[in-house]
């Protein structure tokens, strides 16, 4: 029997997800938790598994088209247990062995209907009108139906790999107009930024008003789900956010230092480390910074477990993984955490486990040469803490001009759970930290 499986809810709140790419075609036999396809949701791309064994009937939603949660994707053929005949004996209809698996039963498969357009009058040959007729007799076979003009065949969709269709989109490009220099004709980045290149970037649509090379990108997915939640936040938390320059020549010294202990050697040691372990710190000292705001239950919920989360650019926008439980990880464990969990954001694999239940984040401005910025709550968090570009600035250190390494740190916090006291005491105690590392032992 065929069973259609629908597309599943796969993580907080989904209501819809992007076919990326399938990994089965039809006719293919597939086994209980065979990965079938990538899709890409508002977190994250996530493989989705077959709950069920057999074979491939049809996949019923082509890659590259967003669906909402419980709409069928791919029809299965499933085996059924064989049933007994009336007289006790064997069924005698058996399914054909194929190269794989087995074969559907004859008749059990079925199409797709296909979309019909609206039905115009004009599209059926005129017939002179006549005066009513008797009906014909019960045995007389009725007459033919002319069917309706059929509409033109669907282009050739063309060769390209799910990364390279997301290009093209967010560039404009129609794939179909490139010739492609990759392996059986397929199309590949290269080819998809020469086109653009070529064509001005022009816009797929005819919308008037607009200029021949403005460009025109979907929000979906990532970017759709981060502006909603970044409007969100900013409409409902009243933000406060205050700045301090750090003197981090300090940190700098012991980043280098620890790059060169055995404990360090297979993971990657950054300032951004000691920003991580010194907010952890602070937040041990002040731990209202770490909770949230029920509205609903008019209550402050104070998180004992602190999950970090980092923002991370990615090609798919702003994803926020966090370190679960990362006050209890010790410094090199918090390294290799930090490391592991940006590098797999940054290629797309995070999951949705990844990037859901963080209570405070770090924002590492810094990588991208700016000083500061005044960053908005992840929402559902109280505190949100940039780290800007570390720069040789004059410094004034026992009374002397000297050329120091200095930093800007720039905490923003819901004014409704963190006020100006409590902000501006977990400020400072982050930069005490930087600009004298040892403290943190003695915070600890």
């Amino acid at each position: 029997m065929n069973k259609e499986f629908r597309l599943p809810d796969v993580g907080e709140g989904l209501t819809e997800a992007e076919i990326v790419s399938w990994k089965v075609k039809p006719g293919d036999a597939v086994t209980v938790n065979q990965v079938l396809v990538d899709i890409e949701t508002a977190k994250a791309v996530v493989e989705l598994p077959s709950p069920w064994a057999g074979v491939v009937s049809s996949l019923l939603v082509e890659e590259g088209t967003t669906v909402g949660v419980g709409i069928p994707i791919i029809s299965i053929s499933v085996d059924e247990p064989s049933s007994p005949a009336p007289n006790g004996s064997p069924a005698p209809e058996k399914r054909q062995p194929v190269l794989v698996g087995y074969g559907v039963k004859p008749g059990t498969t079925a199409r797709r209907p296909r979309k019909k357009g609206p039905t115009h009058p004009a599209s059926y040959p005129k017939t002179p009108s006549a005066p009513p007729a008797a009906a014909p007799p019960a045995e007389t076979p009725a007459p033919p139906v002319v069917p309706p003009p059929r509409t033109a065949e669907k282009p050739p969709r063309a060769l390209a790999k799910p990364p390279v269709r997301k290009l093209a989109r967010d560039l404009g490009v129609d794939l179909t107009s490139i010739s492609g220099t990759g392996p059986q004709g397929s199309v590949t980045r290269d080819d998809v930024q020469r086109a653009a290149a070529g064509a001005g970037t022009t816009i797929r649509s005819e919308s008037p008003g607009l200029e021949a090379h403005d460009e025109r990108i979907a929000i979906r997915g990532v970017r759709k789900h981060t502006a909603a939640a970044m409007v969100s936040s900013a409409f409902t938390a009243p933000h406060v956010t205050e700045f301090l320059q750090v003197d981090v020549t300090e940190t700098m010294a012991a980043v280098r230092r620890l790059r060169e202990l055995p404990e360090f050697a297979d993971v990657k040691v950054s300032p951004l480390l000691f920003v991580a372990r010194a907010l952890l710190t602070a937040v041990g000292r002040h731990p209202l910074v770490n909770s949230s705001w029920d509205e609903a239950a008019q209550e402050i919920v104070v998180k004992h477990q602190v999950n970090l989360g980092v923002a991370v650019a990615s090609d798919r926008g702003l994803l926020v993984p966090n370190v679960k439980s990362a006050q209890a990880l010790s410094t090199a464990e918090l390294a290799a955490a930090l490391d592991s969990l940006s590098g797999t954001a940054r290629a797309g694999k995070a999951t949705p486990a990844d990037l859901s239940g963080g209570t405070i984040t770090i924002t590492n401005v810094g990588v991208f040469g700016v000083d500061a910025g005044t960053p908005i709550l992840t929402p559902g968090e109280a505190a949100i803490l940039a780290f800007g570009q570390v720069r040789d600035l004059p410094w004034v250190v026992d009374g002397a001009l000297a050329v120091r390494k200095v930093t800007t740190l720039s905490l923003s916090f819901d004014h409704r759970i963190v006020d100006g006291e409590l902000g501006s005491a977990v400020l400072r105690d982050v930069g005490s930290m930087l600009e004298d590392p040892v403290r943190m032992l003695a915070w600890t």
